[in-house]
């Protein structure tokens, strides 16, 4: 088992689709000769061709709406947008067009397009490039949706993601690119059923449900909270849409409480869904109420101000410390 970085991780799984099919396409802003604005498509060019991944202006509701011809074509798009902020100007394309297609045309066409997307903060970015869209599109019939939190996730989701026959939207953890982890990029497909969540963390006292960049921290409150004899277990989402109801179900009956930890607002956040979910199958189990961590209700701060915007360790713990006393 080697040691990768997840921008190290995405390469390869880029370069094994784009080998394993003659089909398979990624274009973009910047991604083709300079590799990308964080450098995950380096070299892919240059192996591959200018025919195979190449360069977009800077018009992201174009490199979408050709995706989805391309996709219609029987072609398999990997196209990605700069920062996560930066999908606002193709939602249309996104959710009217690729996530419909399927269903507008009864069975008859699929698009099988993954859009990359750098997202979520940490790394001290202004507003538009660093922001947590998921609840957006996980609201959305027709689209998939993905965020791993590890290399050897970011690796074997991509793949996944890529193999779709149904659009994905898959939300890389920015802040987590450049940090190593050792890492099985083995296929491993039966190891996990597809869709499915992931338990990074056993404990037996409260859950902490989380994905992307979130997950880390998640596991440094675990940490935290093992030193004082209280068991975390941590649940990584991984796939936002659908949501693996049997494994977040299986752990909050195991720990009877549960914390949804989130970069996003908390209003309107999809950490609100993971909590009905829970209420409505797991009401007589649990021992307290689902508790939310997650930003305030207000627009990406200014990079002096991060820190206080992002749920910290203190804010977990503190709803850890609330869930049980109940």
């Amino acid at each position: 088992m080697s040691e990768w970085s997840m921008q190290e991780a995405i390469r390869s799984a880029l370069r094994v689709s784009l080998e394993e099919d003659p089909k398979t396409l990624i274009f973009g802003e910047d991604v083709g000769h300079h590799g990308g604005v964080f450098r995950v498509t380096d070299g892919l060019q240059s192996q591959f061709g200018e025919r195979r991944v190449f360069d977009t202006p800077l018009a992201e509701a174009g490199i979408v709406g050709t995706a989805v011809g391309l996709g219609l074509r029987g072609y398999r798009p990997v196209v990605e947008i700069q920062f996560d902020g930066f999908l606002a100007p193709a939602f249309n394309q996104i959710v009217n067009s690729a996530a419909k297609m399927h269903a507008r045309t009864r069975g008859a066409a699929n698009i099988p397009l993954t859009i990359r997307v750098p997202s979520f903060g940490g790394i001290k970015g202004p507003e538009h490039h660093s922001e947590s869209v998921e609840a957006y599109f996980a609201n959305v019939a027709g689209l998939k949706v993905a965020s791993p939190s590890t290399p050897g996730d970011a690796y074997h989701l991509l793949l996944e993601s890529i193999r779709d026959h149904d659009p994905v939207i898959f939300l890389e953890p920015k802040s987590r690119y450049w940090t190593r982890e050792s890492a099985d990029l083995a296929d491993h497909t039966a190891d996990l059923p597809r869709y499915s969540a992931r338990v990074v963390r056993e404990g037996e006292d409260a859950t902490l449900v989380a994905w992307g960049a979130s997950v880390a921290r998640c596991l440094q409150v675990a940490e935290f909270a093992a030193e004082d004899g209280v068991g975390v277990e941590v649940l990584d989402l991984r796939w936002l849409r659908p949501i693996d109801l049997d494994s977040l179900v299986a752990s909050a009956r195991r720990t009877h409480r549960v914390v949804v930890v989130h970069e996003a607002p908390v209003r309107g956040g999809l950490g609100g869904e993971v909590a009905a979910l829970l209420m409505e199958h797991c009401f007589d189990d649990l021992k307290a109420p689902v508790l939310r961590v997650g930003a305030p209700d207000a627009t990406y701060p200014p990079t002096a101000l991060e820190d206080e915007y992002l749920p910290s360790a203190d804010r977990i713990l503190l709803a850890l410390q609330t869930v049980l006393e109940r």
